[in-house]
């Protein structure tokens, strides 16, 4: 199953849910909500700086997508998502053969 992080900072609502309903409900909806979509909760860690909050999680690839979508059209944060890729992965990538191709100013 594709892995993800999901990271992203709150807006001025997304900070005040926080502050009113801590730390350990925000991640205990989360893992229902990636469980609810088949998936697995990896990690859940907030931070400071670029970003407030990350999660890793093994989700269905439209499902992340919708996920994504709906949290961001939401308003209450802004978020990226990230896939992951594993070393597995990125060995068989690098060793995949590509078409000869023109790239623009060549």
């Amino acid at each position: 199953m594709p892995k993800y992080m999901y990271s992203g900072n709150y807006t001025k609502e997304g900070a005040a849910g926080l502050l009113k309903d801590g730390g350990k409900a925000r991640k205990e909806e989360a893992m229902r909500i990636v469980e609810a979509m088949g998936g697995s909760l990896e990690a859940y860690y907030w931070s400071f700086g670029e970003m407030d909050f990350m999660m890793i999680a093994d989700i269905p690839q439209a499902m992340a997508v919708k996920f994504s979508l709906h949290v961001g059209a939401s308003g209450v944060f802004n978020g990226k998502l990230t896939p992951l890729i594993t070393v597995e992965d990125m060995d068989q990538a690098t060793s995949t053969e590509l078409p000869s191709m023109s790239l623009p100013g060549e």
